[in-house]
């Protein structure tokens, strides 16, 4: 695999303690990957992140899966909360007015080998899983084992697996952490006023 390019300043580096609970926590990644045509193909799918292994599933009838090359490069994109900044907010305009705007967020990529798993029984392991870390938070989860066995192998049908075996992990989190404690209120006050949560759009 090529040296990984994901652009990440010093003052933007994530904390690696923090990097598998984000991806944990936001629990979708743009799988990126390429045909033997050469153009790119993405799709937006649930994922578990475990060990070296970051396995989900794509829909039967998405193309996607069936121009994947077993062992060919694979880029998983996870993002967080993203938000334009003003500079309007920042406290420094007002004192030399040299200020632009940005955008804040944070990013996790993942590269790695992919494979496709056409396998019912993987899938049913897969889906499993991921049901669990969804549900375990409710006060009833619900469990694969609720629905009916046949009904759910008549849904496991329209879906594959898909797995990317990970051998590199960037992460980004731009929050205004180069802009003074006075700039960061202002943008965590615009912020709100616009409506948005501040809460992991501003490094604390």
């Amino acid at each position: 695999m090529p040296d990984a390019s994901l652009y990440v300043p010093r003052f933007n580096a994530m904390d690696a303690d923090a990097v598998r609970p984000f991806v944990a926590g936001v629990g979708v990644a743009q799988l990126v990957t390429v045909g033997e045509d050469g153009l790119p193909d993405a799709t937006l799918l649930p994922v578990l992140w475990e060990g070296d292994r970051l396995v989900g599933h794509l829909a039967r009838a998405n193309a996607h899966w069936r121009r994947v090359v077993d062992g060919s490069p694979a880029l998983a994109v996870v993002t967080g909360p993203d938000a334009y900044v003003s500079p309007s907010w920042y406290a420094s305009k007002a004192e030399h007015g040299r200020v632009v705007p940005t955008w804040n967020y944070s990013v996790v990529h993942l590269r790695g080998t992919v494979r496709v798993h056409d396998d019912a029984a993987w899938v049913l392991d897969l889906v499993t899983r991921l049901t669990e870390r969804h549900e375990a938070p409710r006060a009833q989860p619900w469990a694969v084992a609720d629905a009916p066995a046949d009904y759910v192998e008549k849904n496991l049908r329209p879906i594959v697996g898909v797995e990317v075996v990970v051998d590199s992990v960037e992460a980004k989190a731009k929050l205004s952490q180069n802009r003074s404690d006075e700039d960061r209120a202002g943008v965590a006050a615009g912020l709100s006023a616009d409506g948005r949560d501040p809460s992991g759009l501003v490094a604390p």
